[in-house]
């Protein structure tokens, strides 16, 4: 069996990330930090939003759409004009060749999920990719054919799952099982394995986020994947907020399947091509259905255009047609930036960025609002999100106003990423000044 790289010599210690350092309220501090940060330069590597007067804004929305690549530009351009220069030709002779593209990328994606690259593909979009490994994946029969997802999902894998059901002619809302949330609006260290163990007998799938969206809480996948294995339940999981976020390891962790977009932290643009994971065990299993296109087909036989389908070896069987090239070029300037910087690099700062926030939101803590993400730096990535119960919309429209960009979702939490690769100390320090003052009311 071949093994994937681990990112940096990231192992599963390091989601239990080494404790950030002393933490000082002093303004100089963040001022001392940025200068002593080694990704301090990727900064600039990024086109930050301004505001009207000119001034850089504080863009904490890196879990909804990640910043522009500088370099962006350039590799998309690039294309343009090998399209303009070669015409058709240009699927074998341009600079990146775009009928290898996609497999160009797969040893960087590979990397930072924690596979090989053979058990990756960049294609179509997270949603469609979740219904195309579930077709494979999700074989339910007459005694197991439930759906474990967590409560408060993201829209989108609570509607695929639903509809999956749906499509086999199940009961969408007996089939669905949620793992529940807390009272403090966190999931328990025991919320997962509780929820398999009573459905050990009757689920068929874990479809699970690895990181919430809505709290920001990092699951332990691999320990819930292992028991969700024992009770017999194939195990899927949406890695949309923990892609470019926090270190994976897919592969060594037994993932079946996984899914991720890549316009949030892995920076490649709305609505950018997503990217799917497949173990290899499952590489060669002529047993699993699935709906097929071409450009999955056999590479040596494609262009035969023979009438049967038989799948590549690997993730890429899954794929249906060519990839649209612009959002590739995109993601690939992108990816170079994660592999210089290194996940083990961004995870430090990240457990750093989002600790300090921490204390300094803390520091003038109230009632009135709450952090609901996990204060245990090994149980979230780069988010922090805040319940304001009473006035929390006025509250985020002020800061918005003020050139703050973050997220609201309701009914009443504003989520803030600090994002290691382009975030720095000062936006977390005015970030939290201006929570305070605009929370108690002041000018």
């Amino acid at each position: 069996m071949n093994t994937p790289p681990v990112p940096d010599n990231v192992t599963d210690s390091d989601r239990h990330a080494a404790a950030p350092p002393r933490f000082d309220a002093d303004p100089a501090f963040a001022a001392r930090m940025d200068a002593a940060d080694p990704l301090r330069a990727y900064r600039a590597e990024f086109h930050i939003p301004r505001t009207a007067e000119g001034d850089d804004c504080l863009y904490f929305c890196g879990n909804s759409l990640g910043l522009q690549p500088v370099a962006a530009r350039e590799a998309i351009e690039q294309e343009l004009r090998d399209w303009a220069q070669l015409g058709v030709e240009g699927h074998f002779r341009a600079t990146h060749p775009w009928m290898s593209y996609h497999e160009q990328l797969a040893g960087p994606v590979g990397r930072f999920v924690g596979a090989l690259p053979s058990e990756v593909v960049t294609m179509n979009t997270l949603t469609v990719n979740l219904h195309l490994l579930m077709v494979s994946f999700y074989r339910p029969s007459a005694t197991r054919w439930k759906i474990i997802i967590e409560e408060k999902a993201f829209p989108s894998d609570q509607y695929a799952v639903a509809s999956q059901l749906h499509a086999h002619g199940l009961d969408p809302v007996a089939g669905v099982v949620e793992i529940p949330l807390g009272a403090d609006g966190r999931f328990s260290p025991d919320a997962a394995f509780e929820t398999i163990h009573r459905h050990r007998d009757d689920a068929a799938l874990l479809l699970l986020g690895g990181v919430n969206y809505y709290n920001g809480q990092l699951f332990d996948i691999a320990a819930i994947t292992r028991a969700a294995h024992e009770a017999g339940i194939v195990v899927g999981v949406d890695c949309a907020h923990a892609a470019g976020n926090v270190p994976l390891r897919l592969h060594d962790w037994d993932v079946d399947f996984a899914a991720w977009c890549t316009y949030k932290y892995l920076n490649a643009g709305p609505g950018s091509t997503a990217g799917c994971f497949v173990h290899e065990r499952h590489a060669r299993r002529d047993d699993l259905p699935r709906f097929a296109g071409w450009w999955g087909h056999d590479k040596v036989t494609r262009f035969e255009m023979p009438p049967v389908f038989r799948p590549i070896v690997g993730a890429e069987g899954w794929q249906l047609s060519n990839p649209s090239i612009f959002p590739l070029a995109a993601l690939r300037a992108s990816l170079a930036l994660f592999d210089q910087a290194g996940m083990g690099a961004l995870r430090a700062k990240s457990v750093q960025l989002t600790g300090y926030l921490e204390f300094l939101l803390l520091a003038h803590a109230s009632e009135r609002w709450s952090i609901i993400t996990p204060a245990d730096p090994s149980q979230r990535g780069c988010q922090l999100s805040l319940r304001v119960p009473a006035g929390g919309r006025a509250l985020f429209d002020r800061l918005a106003a003020q050139g703050v960009i973050c997220d609201w979702r309701e009914p009443d939490v504003i989520r803030v990423a600090p994002v290691p690769l382009y975030n720095s100390f000062e936006d977390v320090r005015r970030f939290a000044e201006l929570f305070h003052v605009f929370f108690n009311g002041q000018d």
